[in-house]
């Protein structure tokens, strides 16, 4: 073997230690130069995500500086379209490509492969596949599922099983999947025994400080081969909640003093680089910070995606209806109400990080964290309640909340203005994927609040094996018929419905 070869393999396998990929951490100059000579591979698999009736973004990453080139085929010959991007270490080999003017309701193929900036040698191809999003006038079925909480609390890749949920999630018929926010625990570590016992795959990295252990967070989940199944063949919507970052972050506070993070050093940056280089979501020169967007799906569903880190006022502000705070910050409110105002689609679903009524926020002397007041008047229940306002007096029907991030399910019902019991919308909670347990049955009531369903261990304190853990792993699913019918679920493990609910739009 050769020395370049000898070298080559070398810095391949250092770079595939823990971690699973070469990072930008552990490449030199000359290393890069040797890695542009050789054949660059597709590191964590692919991806498409906010998928429209004629757009989709495909994602991917390389071990090393390059072209990456996307095939995009349907079954007919003007349906294939071929398109580059560079790829560098500056974005962690990642790239992104944007297909605009697709047909919709249409099943695309799409091959992904990296070449070395000389052209000299091209990696294997990696298959990905999605269907677009049908026109908004038409009435077709629509199938999809969400969820939230992976490998946090140490509770991360098992050695055998990996994230046992994506398999169940895997078998699905699916138009689409949700990643609902701490889609990492960037604020966490994974030890090679896990918080209940087993044995994990040990992850590279320490708690995020610099952009090269958030990276290196994306890339131990990407790991998981069930997980990169997913995304190669489930068109894919991400959001962020607070891990993406740290803890119960916002723009005001979003740093830490104690080691390894260093005092004063905003810590929300670093991590919405990393959640954009890893995720295909659109990039646009004149938002380029943007989370917020709305997709249609057919006649009967539009979904509004909101960002509910990026503008929000300090958790431990006070909330009056004099002075109400915003979670969303002015421009994301107005866009919500008027995108919602001129929706037609049946079903309205809108997509938030943080639960409607359960109290979060830790410690609880940090403020709250979601929507809910509760025992504080610190959440952000007057612009809920703003917007729920607004909805009502509108007309609008058939509301539904998907949220995560408590680390146990529930179902809502809610009737929130005594002068409209007619208005009512409903919320669903989901989650762990795969994550710690930590339920309680408190919540909000000032919403005419009424629990349907609960799921998660009364006593999680007393959980400790993995096996026990995981019978409370679950994922919400919502299915919507031809007429209009809803069916939203909560789903186990393997996959099977812990409860249903179906309703008829109104």
């Amino acid at each position: 073997m050769s020395l370049i070869n000898k070298m080559l393999v070398g810095l391949i396998a250092f770079g595939m230690g823990g971690s699973g990929v070469v990072s930008a951490d552990m490449v030199t100059s000359a290393e890069r130069n040797l890695w542009m000579d050789s054949k660059l591979v597709v590191t964590h698999g692919v991806a498409s995500g906010d998928v429209t009736a004629h757009s989709a973004v495909i994602w991917a990453r390389a071990n090393g500086e390059g072209t990456m080139h996307v095939q995009l085929e349907g079954e007919e010959e003007e349906h294939r379209n071929h398109k580059i991007t560079r790829v560098y270490a500056d974005n962690d080999f990642t790239g992104k490509v944007v297909f605009n003017d697709l047909k919709p309701d249409y099943l695309y193929e799409y091959k992904v492969w990296f070449t070395s900036l000389q052209q000299k040698s091209r990696g294997k191809n990696v298959e990905g596949e999605f269907r677009t999003a049908p026109m908004q006038d038409k009435a077709r079925a629509v199938s999809f599922a969400w969820g939230g909480d992976v490998a946090g609390q140490n509770v991360c890749r098992d050695v055998q099983e990996g994230f046992p949920i994506f398999n169940a999630i895997n078998e699905m018929e699916l138009d689409f999947f949700i990643g609902l926010g701490d889609m990492i625990y960037a604020d966490g570590v994974c030890e090679s025994t896990g918080r209940y016992g087993n044995e994990q795959v040990p992850g590279n990295f320490d708690q995020a400080a610099n952009m090269q252990d958030y990276w290196a967070h994306w890339k131990y989940n990407r790991g998981d081969n069930a997980y990169r199944k997913l995304l190669a063949h489930t068109p894919y919507y991400a959001i962020w909640d607070d891990h993406e970052v740290v803890n119960d972050f916002g723009p005001l506070h979003d740093t830490r003093s104690t080691a390894p993070y260093t005092e004063g050093v905003h810590l929300m940056p670093l991590g919405l680089k990393a959640f954009m280089n890893y995720n295909p979501i659109v990039y646009t020169a004149e938002t380029p910070k943007r989370l917020y967007r709305n997709i249609r799906w057919g006649q009967h569903l539009e979904v509004f995606i909101l960002d509910t880190r990026q503008y929000r006022d300090a958790n431990l502000a006070p909330d009056s209806k004099v002075h109400p705070k915003t979670m969303l910050g002015r421009e994301q409110l107005v866009w919500l109400k008027e995108k919602l105002a001129a929706s037609d689609a049946t079903w309205k679903l809108i997509v938030s990080s943080v639960p409607v009524s359960i109290p979060t926020g830790f410690p609880a002397e940090n403020g709250r964290d979601g929507w809910a007041n509760f025992d504080q008047d610190t959440g952000f229940e007057n612009e809920l309640t703003d917007i729920l306002r607004t909805l009502q007096v509108r007309g609008n029907k058939n509301i539904m909340f998907i949220t995560t991030d408590v680390h146990f399910s529930e179902a809502f019902r809610y009737t929130p203005f005594v002068d409209a019991p007619d208005f009512q919308l409903y919320e669903f909670v989901s989650g762990p994927l795969n994550a710690g347990l930590f339920p309680n049955r408190n919540y909000d009531d000032s919403l005419g609040t009424e629990s349907l369903f609960f799921f998660g261990a009364e006593n999680f304190g007393e959980v400790t094996t993995y096996e026990e853990a995981k019978q409370w792993l679950n994922y919400g699913s919502i299915s919507i018929d031809e007429q209009g019918q809803l069916t939203a679920a909560i789903r186990n493990v393997a996959g099977g419905a812990v409860y249903e609910l179906i309703l008829d739009p109104k």
